[in-house]
């Protein structure tokens, strides 16, 4: 037994073992069928469980190794990124060695398609692939986390309530992600927060750089533990959120009647809209490593914040966002091409964008739109800060 066992990813002797126990689970079944049928409703999917357990065992036959099974996924992301994303664009992949792992920290905005994304960037480059940190609270059913350990995904204990509890799984969390990177040279993905920035403002958060350092010798320097866990943070920058009314409607009600309650399932539901809604154009920059002399983790903090920020990709919908709030246009610069906002013509997007935001309900209009320029408003305070 590892120590590790409770937490990591399953090796290639469980994957078939697995699939075989995900094929008998009734209630996986039930759930494939419900994403897949929408409308059919909970009667209808334990009526169609043969159906998709027989259409299931044709497309895993042939997977006998994680490899297999990411070669799988690969196949069905690439329809969805083709499907869903207009342009991807990734740039940074010459800052650091694809030769030793790397530990990527980025920021958060769709559960699923932060770290596919990221993986898709490392795949089609040529590096391997990352093992990914998630939290178990969106792994309320065993099958959630036979799926998600399948695919190089370790856990997160975010369930643990007691001090000396917390404290234990964060030492451990700590250790596997250093033991992943130095020792088993696997690249590590994890969120600069717990939970997506709903409102658009990607800030860390500094208890995980504090969790990092958890399992740093007494005797080291800090300073040298960061610079030898190979911290590279990493930017997404959507121009379409799938999830947008549903964060803002969130949002609106946190602030108006203090509290927001979760629907039955609804993670699961953000996660499929994340994957099969429209995204627009998406970059992925990956920045340069940590290696500056940094004497505690709030300096690790703040040095994250500013690289997310300053290497975010503005798009039209952002600027859009912030004209309808401001009554006058950013003089940024927006896409991959950096092209200056205000010197261009974007009527085409502003259809686009009001045609989006008309389905949003008026009382929580004023917060998707915020959502949408916070970008801009970070991307201006930084600009201002630096003069």
């Amino acid at each position: 037994m590892s120590e590790f066992d409770e937490i990591r990813p399953y090796n290639d002797s469980e994957v078939v073992p697995t699939l075989q126990r995900l094929l008998e689970d009734k209630e996986f079944l039930d759930t494939v069928a419900k994403l897949g049928l929408p409308k059919a409703g909970k009667y209808i999917a334990p009526l169609v469980r043969g159906l998709i357990r027989s259409r299931l065992q044709k497309e895993t036959a042939s997977i006998q190794t994680v490899a297999d099974l990411q070669a799988k996924i690969e196949f069905y992301l690439g329809r969805e990124i083709n499907r869903t994303i207009t342009h991807l664009s990734i740039s940074g992949l010459d800052n650091f060695d694809r030769a030793k792992a790397s530990l990527f920290v980025s920021n958060h905005r769709d559960i699923v398609m932060d770290p596919a994304l990221v993986n898709w960037s490392l795949y089609k480059n040529g590096f391997t692939t990352l093992r990914i940190a998630i939290g178990d609270n969106l792994l309320t059913k065993p099958f959630a986390s036979d799926l998600m350990r399948l695919n190089k995904s370790f856990i997160v204990n975010r369930s643990a309530t007691a001090p000396r509890e917390k404290l234990k799984a964060a030492k451990l969390l700590s250790k596997y992600i250093h033991h992943s990177v130095l020792t088993d040279n696997e690249n590590v993905w994890i969120a600069q927060r717990e939970g997506r920035a709903k409102d658009g403002i990607d800030v860390s958060n500094q208890a995980i750089i504090s969790m990092f350092a958890l399992s740093k010798p007494k005797t080291q320097p800090f300073e040298e533990f960061i610079r030898e866990a190979r911290i590279v943070p990493v930017t997404l920058s959507y121009e379409y959120d799938p999830c947008d009314t549903a964060k803002a409607k969130e949002i609106y009600q946190k602030e108006t009647e203090g509290t927001y309650k979760k629907g039955e399932h609804e993670d699961v539901k953000s996660i499929a809209i994340g994957i099969t809604g429209f995204k627009g154009c998406v970059h992925v920059h990956f920045g340069e490593p940590l290696t500056q002399n940094f004497e505690n983790a709030e300096q690790v903090k703040l040095h994250l914040d500013k690289e997310i920020i300053a290497n975010y990709v503005l798009h039209p919908s952002n600027c859009i966002a912030y004209e309808m709030l401001e009554k006058r246009s950013p003089k940024v610069l927006v896409g991959e091409k950096q092209i200056a906002f205000d010197t261009a013509d974007w009527q085409a997007e502003r259809k686009i964008f009001t045609d989006r935001i008309a389905t949003c309900d008026p009382q929580h209009l004023n917060t998707l739109l915020k959502g949408y320029a916070n970008p801009v408003y970070r991307k201006l305070s930084l600009t201002a800060n630096a003069e």
